[in-house]
């Protein structure tokens, strides 16, 4: 099982240099759905370990981290207390079971081959009372919503929703099947980088609401085994 990129870390839609973008963004958005009882934190696709390093020491917790890039990999080994370098539909398999409280994908599971069987190994990864925290992009976010619907058009980019490397497309009922299908429950789903203009505002009221999931580029899941 393969993963084709390591992580993708864009918070909007916007262009980004792959090295920021890819391996040392920050994403303090997602910090607030990491539970502050977690201890012990396993995140895939950690990049230069950014992330890990700001919620090792938000939660006073051992973070481990599984990332493909070697450069990437052995910057994230300063910050983090262990880091296994290789392919995360492999790599996850030799994590310990039963150890973590919280497993991280933040905006990884679109660019694996088969998400469904990732998750499923990680629920043999999870504490007692542990749970994923991802965050995944929205195909259905406005902007592109409104550029395939009405304007026919389709574009790849080098990163964002519609970055070229990713296999797989979501949408917020999408994520509830995928996470439904392998044994989880959704705790939340909650939209992030949101659109805050007045004029979308007008036309989702115009729609009596319809358009509201499009307002994200992106939704933050927290799930736990059934």
């Amino acid at each position: 099982m393969k993963t084709v990129h390591p992580s993708m870390t864009n918070t909007n839609d916007k262009p980004a240099s792959p090295q920021t973008s890819y391996f040392a963004n920050t994403r303090t958005e997602m910090a607030e759905f990491v539970p502050e009882w977690s201890k012990t934190i396993l995140e895939c696709g950690c990049g230069e370990g950014v992330f890990g390093a700001l919620i090792k020491g938000k939660h006073d917790a051992e973070v481990w981290g599984i990332e493909i890039n070697p450069a990437a990999a052995e910057r994230a080994r300063k910050a983090l207390d262990k880091v296994i370098e290789g392919d995360i539909g492999l790599q996850i398999e030799n994590v310990p079971d039963g150890y973590f409280d919280c497993i991280v994908f933040n905006d990884v599971l679109e660019h694996l081959l088969d998400p469904w069987a990732v998750l499923t190994t990680a629920r043999q990864k999870l504490s007692q009372n542990g749970v994923l925290v991802c965050s995944i992009p929205n195909i259905r976010f406005f902007r592109l919503f409104r550029d395939y619907v009405l304007r026919g058009e389709w574009h790849y980019e080098d990163v964002g929703v519609c970055d070229r490397t990713h296999l797989h497309c979501f949408t917020a009922k999408s994520i509830r099947a995928m996470f439904g299908g392998v044994g989880y429950d959704i705790v939340s789903l909650a939209g992030i980088n949101g659109i805050t203009t007045w004029k979308f505002g007008l036309l989702n009221a115009l729609t009596f609401g319809w358009l509201a999931d499009t307002r994200y580029p992106q939704f933050a899941c927290v799930a736990k085994p059934k």
